[in-house]
């Protein structure tokens, strides 16, 4: 009798932490659980991600985990595992300790990632069926902004610093046209006439918000957002200028496996695309479509400027 009331008060304790790790902030990382053996193997393959809502990420990521670890126990892989982090330098700490094998993510964490841990980009993640994205940059019509010029003594918003849509590929397209671009910590901070203020409004639809109430003079959202903005507000605005098109996520793989196990990964994300099996579990990955090897050394050396533009800001 004991022994069954122990039972029940310790699946009683088990479901109301996994009801409060979905309804708190996170800690700073999380695990997947209980990870589903696929094979005899005794080893794990973890693939990570940045986020501040571990439940979900780690629904939608479990199924790859499992996948790919099914078809790599001639490396005695035996289960596959979700590991997430709260910011991309605890990500970069997983993958140089080896915690975490495979992290996928936009160009700009990436390369932090890559510049801090020694991971490698090795493919190109269709992310919700896009192979590349872009920023569009712009303003109402009626405040006199037509070209990116125009911006200088003004004040335009920004994402996040660590977004390649929301600031890196915004932030290297002024600066490259010339524009001086100084950080600011309120929209009512003073301009000069020389240069562009900016701040973070730490999401796309703030961004936009801000540009229609006036709260700023311009601002950058990647070319889905501004798609998605209602036609009558779309047709007040005036777009500025759009950036070059990067990779829509990029896989990278931790520095230490072994070159055959990289290789046997690569081949197996190449080919789920062409199973239903494999299209199932891409879908369930963010409606991801697929893999394929855009990550040319021209690529690389591109996003590694990228970073170097903005670390140097």
């Amino acid at each position: 009798m004991l022994h069954k009331i122990l039972g029940n008060l310790l699946l009683l304790s088990v479901v109301s932490l996994i009801v409060g790790c979905t309804q708190t902030s996170p800690t700073p990382s999380a695990t997947t659980p209980t990870p589903t053996p696929t094979s005899t193997g005794t080893k794990t393959l973890v693939i990570g991600d940045v986020t501040n809502q571990p439940a979900k990420k780690i629904t939608r990521y479990q199924p790859l985990a499992d996948y790919l670890a099914a078809r790599l126990s001639q490396f005695e892989i035996g289960m596959g595992e979700v590991k997430v982090a709260p910011d991309v330098g605890t990500m970069a700490e997983f993958l140089k300790s080896g915690q975490v094998d495979l992290y996928f993510d936009s160009p700009y964490p990436a390369m932090i990632a890559t510049n801090k841990s020694g991971s490698q980009a090795i493919l190109r993640r269709w992310k919700g069926g896009d192979p590349t994205y872009h920023t569009i940059i712009f303003a109402l019509k009626d405040r006199g902004i037509e070209r990116p010029e125009d911006l200088q003594g003004k004040m335009m918003a920004f994402d996040d610093v660590t977004s390649t849509s929301g600031f890196v590929l915004p932030f290297v397209y002024l600066k490259e046209t010339g524009l001086t671009l100084k950080e600011k910590d309120s929209t009512t901070d003073e301009v000069a006439s020389d240069e562009v203020g900016y701040v973070f409004s730490k999401d796309d639809q703030n961004n936009i918000q801000w540009v229609i109430s006036g709260k700023v003079d311009a601002a950058a959202v990647d070319y889905r957002s501004y798609l998605e903005i209602p036609e009558e507000s779309r047709n007040a605005m005036v777009i500025l200028g759009e950036t070059e098109e990067v990779a829509r996520h990029v896989v990278l793989v931790r520095s230490g496996l072994p070159p055959e196990q990289v290789e046997a990964i690569k081949q197996i994300m190449l080919d789920m695309d062409k199973t239903p099996e494999g299209k199932a579990v891409l879908e369930q990955f963010e409606e991801t479509a697929k893999f394929d090897t855009f990550p040319t050394q021209k690529d690389i050396a591109r996003m590694q400027e990228l970073y170097e533009q903005v670390q140097n800001r």
